[in-house]
């Protein structure tokens, strides 16, 4: 059996570090899936792990980055000292570097800022300035631009002297600028090999390529990207010079955090990815933001109970469809909560289509409603023998159904206007109005039908 298998792994890691041979620990880490690196690195000790990222050196301990989540990274830099920090954010892609920058606190991101090489520290401030569900905010600057008076042979000369850096740009194409920097066209690296040396560059690109703003949102990316079969495109400023470019990979990575940060709001962690390694205040204290406002909520839906003491008091019964219309209610209501922010997400709604969701989950609601409100009514008659109570309990949870998702659909849409987090905050409100409204048609209904109740 390997040996790394005979171990827990990171147990058998600490051991490497302790001995203090870089290429062990390089070797070990190699045989080690990238879960379980995952793993292993976030059960080491602070030291084992400033250890690790020093051993390994700058490119590799960026390398290792990779493999973790944003939340191991932003533990890992914060405790290391800024010149060691700086180290390794020079070695990050550009957008890595701004991403890391901007998750940290503004002292340690200013403190690994002044450590940085200065066009390293420029660029990575220049990334920090757009908004980070943009192009601006997923793009990278490494890539590669020639002025429009260049020759074939300029290029590829270029292009063998700097091999070793270009390497690990990605470059399938070169991109061509005028004398202001904008972007003009571009080349495919094949059409480089046969023309003779003195050819310009200008007489072989592609004109007016496609390429997108800086400002252009995430969803408008994805749906370029559905269309055009790219790889990358470029991105251009107002003035129209090119300032990056944006990979379909970067894309798809950007909008998979996007869904992980909507699923972890709804769950109820505030603030950024939560994990267990974390310190404990830390954590309480995110979870309790949220729980705490839930008190509140509750106690305001629970106090329409308290307005019907009396016909509750008549109707014990009634207590024990209270929580069931209400959990149901509510979940027919996160069902659509959950359908309006994917679809938000993914750009396939527009937070102005109100009457499109209305109608959609309209239906549904009413559909369900009557299937729901017809099985709790069926329970309840042949529990209590009481058609009256089957009546009162499954015509609160028809209405109530339909109310929930018809504000499940709706509630993300108008947060999204005004620039709230529909993730965050849609959970709350529509739990508290279902309740609300679920208790409230149980027992007016109840109330009006007392008699036949009791």
């Amino acid at each position: 059996m390997p040996e790394h298998l005979t171990h827990e792994s990171w147990e058998r890691l600490s051991e490497l570090l302790r001995v203090g041979d870089p290429d062990d620990v390089h070797a070990f880490l190699d045989v080690l899936p990238a879960g379980e690196t995952a793993r292993a690195v976030s059960r080491l000790s602070d030291q084992d792990q400033r250890s690790l990222l020093l051993l390994l050196g700058p490119t590799a301990a960026a390398e290792l980055f990779e493999l973790l989540s944003g939340a191991q990274v932003v533990s890992l830099i914060e405790d290391l000292p800024a010149d060691e920090a700086a180290a390794i954010v020079d070695a990050l892609p550009s957008n890595e570097q701004a991403d890391l920058l901007g998750d940290l606190g503004k002292s340690d991101a200013t403190a690994i800022l002044d450590e940085m090489a200065p066009a390293e520290a420029a660029g990575a401030m220049r990334l920090l300035q757009y908004e980070p569900d943009t192009a601006g905010g997923v793009m990278i600057t490494e890539y590669v631009a020639y002025p429009v008076h260049a020759t074939v042979g300029d290029v590829v000369t270029d292009l063998r002297e700097h091999g070793e850096r270009y390497s690990d740009y990605e470059i399938q194409y070169v991109y061509i600028v005028d004398g202001r920097g904008c972007l003009v066209g571009v080349l495919r690296l094949r059409d480089l090999l046969l023309p003779k040396a003195a050819t310009p560059v200008g007489s072989l690109m592609i004109r007016e390529p496609l390429h997108v703003p800086v400002d252009m949102p995430l969803e408008d990316l994805k749906g370029f990207f559905d269309e055009h079969p790219f790889v990358g495109v470029p991105v251009t400023d107002a003035d129209g010079r090119l300032v990056g470019v944006v990979r379909r990979a970067g894309v798809e990575a950007a909008m998979g955090q996007r869904a992980t940060q909507a699923f972890l709001a709804v769950s109820g962690l505030v603030g950024e990815d939560e994990l267990r390694t974390m310190p404990v205040l830390v954590r309480s204290k995110r979870r309790l933001s949220w729980l705490s406002l839930n008190i509140v909520l509750n106690v305001i839906a629970a106090s329409v109970i308290a307005l019907y003491q009396e016909t509750l008091a008549a109707v014990i019964a009634l207590a024990v469809f209270l929580p069931i219309i209400s959990d149901m209610s509510g979940c027919s209501g996160n069902q659509a909560v959950a359908v309006s922010i994917r679809e938000l997400t993914l750009g396939l709604l527009k937070p102005y289509e109100f009457m499109r969701v209305v109608l959609k989950e309209g239906a549904v609601g009413i559909l369900n409603g009557i299937v729901l409100g017809l099985l709790l009514g069926t329970v309840a008659v042949l529990w209590q023998g009481n058609v009256y109570l089957g009546l009162v309990v499954g015509a609160a949870l028809m209405l109530n159904t339909l109310l929930a998702v018809l504000l499940g659909g709706l509630i993300p849409l108008a947060l999204k206007s005004l620039k709230q987090d529909p993730a965050l905050a849609s959970g709350p409100i529509l739990t508290t109005v279902t309740d609300m409204f679920g208790f409230l048609m149980v027992l007016s209904f109840a109330t009006v039908l007392l008699g036949k109740l009791t």
